[in-house]
């Protein structure tokens, strides 16, 4: 049963703080996710300005390896380096180093190694997919592996509650990638145990009609998106409509709990795709202003309106922060919405690329295989 005790910073600094010597490699692989009620916003130490709501993705993921080895002396900044899909990226050190600054009150041992971290993902980086979640998810997670080196009488529920409030420090939507299938972040006044500080799994009734939901991402753009999600959020500090947003977002999330327990699939849909758009318009309307969608992302949407239309599967969309366009609909129309992705929708990908994908269960420890 989930915990419901909530956790506040100081629950996660280690007594111990004395470091340790080993040598080792620890591999996770975390997924990203797609949220449904979209983070938008946020304040300083990555709080987030509204709470969200996302589904864990089970194919869509990054795999992390990190190497670690003592220093001989503890240094005075960070000893790592860092690869990408096999290559020496060291244009990706400044978001780790980032990241590394902002934990270490938590992770004490951070400058006493060398750290060889290697990363991969299974789909297009930087492309609207939320790489930053999945990636940070999985560094995270190892990281929190090494503590448990340490301290082996760690239980699971506190190494994702942790693991998840680390990652929220690489990446605001990472917190919500450790753990599936529905993730709930940010403290909202109707969700018992909800914190700004890390995501819990949602605590409600679920309809069976939403388990195994489908979600098949139409590659649009794989090229990098126009604009960082940092850039995004700090659109929303001055934004004219911001306080609007919040609140909508706040009782969007409120409306989903009806939605979920009844299998309300029509109430879902018009949820999901008033955020999508929202999300949008944000942008759109922003000091400077970015369009993040391309023509086809416009025709897409419509096709798929059409089709419901036509008939009546519940199908909808949702948009991260890019052009490519999310397909939402339950696995019982797996077959007859694979056939109008294929005689409908492809054509508008870029080459034909698509993912399909579904709910998944969050972030998991490699097996490795000799």
């Amino acid at each position: 049963m989930y915990k419901l005790m909530f956790m506040t910073e100081n629950d996660f600094i280690p007594l111990n703080k004395e470091g340790y010597r080993d040598t080792g490699t620890v591999t996770w692989v975390a997924p990203s996710n797609i949220a449904l009620v979209k983070y938008w916003g946020k304040r300083a130490h990555q709080i987030p300005a509204n709470a969200s709501l996302s589904f864990t993705l089970d194919s869509c993921v990054t795999t992390t390896s990190v190497a670690y080895e003592p220093l001989r002396a503890r240094k005075d900044d960070f000893s790592f380096e860092l690869h990408l899909d096999g290559m020496r990226r060291d244009d990706f050190k400044p978001k780790t180093h980032t990241f590394f600054s902002r934990i270490e009150r938590y992770l004490p041992f951070l400058r006493d190694f060398h750290f060889t971290i290697h990363t991969s993902n299974t789909f297009p980086h930087s492309s609207g997919i939320a790489s930053s979640a999945s990636g940070m998810a999985a560094l995270a997670s190892c990281l929190m592996e090494m503590e448990q080196n340490q301290a082996p009488d760690m239980d699971a529920f506190f190494f994702r509650r942790k693991a998840s409030f680390l990652a929220r420090l690489g990446s605001g939507s990472a917190c919500r990638s450790i753990q599936g299938e529905l993730v709930e972040w940010g403290a909202h006044p109707d969700i018992e145990g909800s914190s700004d500080l890390y995501g819990i799994p949602y605590p409600y009734e679920v309809h069976p009609i939403f388990k195994n939901y489908q979600d098949t991402i139409l590659l649009i753009d794989e090229g990098q998106k126009q604009v960082s999600s940092s850039v995004g959020h700090d659109l929303m500090q001055n934004h004219p409509f911001a306080r609007q947003r919040f609140r909508s977002a706040t009782e969007n999330l409120g409306k989903l709990r009806q939605i979920f327990s009844k299998g309300d699939l029509q109430g879902f849909v018009e949820v999901v795709e008033q955020e999508a758009l929202t999300l949008h318009a944000m942008m759109m309307t922003g000091k400077p202003d970015f369009i993040l969608m391309k023509p086809n992302t416009l025709r897409v949407i419509s096709e798929i309106r059409g089709y419901r239309e036509r008939t009546g599967t519940m199908v909808c969309f949702t948009l991260d922060a890019g052009a490519n366009v999310h397909l939402l609909f339950p696995e019982q129309d797996k077959e007859k919405v694979g056939l109008f992705i294929l005689e409908k929708l492809v054509a508008f990908c870029e080459k034909g690329h698509y993912i399909c994908d579904r709910l998944g269960s969050g972030a998991r420890k490699a097996v490795i295989i000799a």
